[in-house]
């Protein structure tokens, strides 16, 4: 297990300018991180071959790997041209993630207002299609492709393992998040059990979650069943972590494990704790 951080949990210093991608870096390896995940928000990557440059010079300058990156994807368009011009744009994505360095890239694949399993089921070979091209042209490059399951459409284990199943490439697998399961009212230790032996990644995450009845007002978001969630410090949340972390280490996975914290307390310091807690209870399963 190599143990780091998605950028994405530096969000907050990111989006004020307290940090940049660099001093990011520099920090994840300063509280041991082994690898830094990249994921574009708070700065201008995509396109940008230079910043890639500069960030894989950056990594390897301070020992760490970079691990995933991770974009943002939707092939439900409007149109089969801007289906096509999608998946091109993905592609040139994949060509800056050779850029990295790395052999790991999650793409999104859908959004939809109509999420039911019906429109699933209809969509389905529609999104297949263009993950297999997108993971055939990753392929040149030796890269594995993956979908996270985030997004509502795509977030239950069963329409992950689905996807992944009609997609049939050995190099397109899953972005497995802990916590995003609870978006779609899927119990963390049960849908991880269920995906794992797809995982080519695992993000740690944890939630708080108090049940549709029971709004507790600004900062919360709700599931597809009107429950209520917010960010937690990985290890304070209601996520069973320790089973959780059990299940994985349990299962033989030896991959990249990447933090993520998006919760209301400030960013590094809840980040920290999350890194410190992480080792803490994977140590304790010796």
């Amino acid at each position: 297990m190599k143990l780091g951080v998605s950028t994405y949990s530096l969000f907050q210093a990111l989006k004020s300018g307290e940090m940049d991608i660099m001093a990011v870096i520099d920090w994840i390896a300063d509280q041991g991180g082994e690898h830094v995940e990249i994921v574009p928000l708070g700065y201008d990557l995509p396109g940008n071959f230079e910043l890639a440059d500069r960030i894989r010079e950056k990594a390897e300058s301070r020992g760490i790997e970079i691990s995933n990156y991770a974009i943002g994807a939707n092939f439900l368009t409007d149109s089969e041209e801007a289906y096509q011009k999608e998946i091109e744009r993905v592609k040139g994505e994949v060509d800056l993630a050779a850029r990295l360095g790395v052999k790991k890239m999650r793409h999104d694949v859908a959004q939809s207002t109509d999420r039911s399993i019906a429109n699933f089921n209809k969509q389905l070979e529609r999104m297949a299609e263009a993950c297999r091209q997108i993971a055939d042209y990753a392929l040149t490059y030796g890269i594995t492709t993956s979908v996270e399951n985030h997004g509502y459409f795509v977030q239950h284990s069963d329409r992950v393992q689905a996807l992944i199943q009609a997609v049939d490439r050995p190099n397109f697998r899953t972005t497995l998040d802990v916590g995003n399961f609870m978006c779609a009212d899927e119990n963390s230790v049960a849908a991880v059990k269920n995906n794992i032996s797809y995982a080519s990644m695992v993000h740690i995450k944890d939630f708080y979650l108090r049940p549709s009845h029971q709004n507790p007002g600004q900062g919360w978001f709700q599931t597809l069943q009107g429950n209520y969630l917010r960010g937690a410090i990985v290890g304070h949340g209601d996520i069973d972590m320790r089973e959780v972390l059990r299940v994985i280490k349990d299962s033989g996975y030896d991959g990249y494990i990447s933090l993520e914290f998006e919760g209301m307390e400030e960013c590094k310091t809840g980040t920290l704790i999350g890194l410190q807690n992480i080792k803490r209870l994977w140590e304790d399963m010796k």
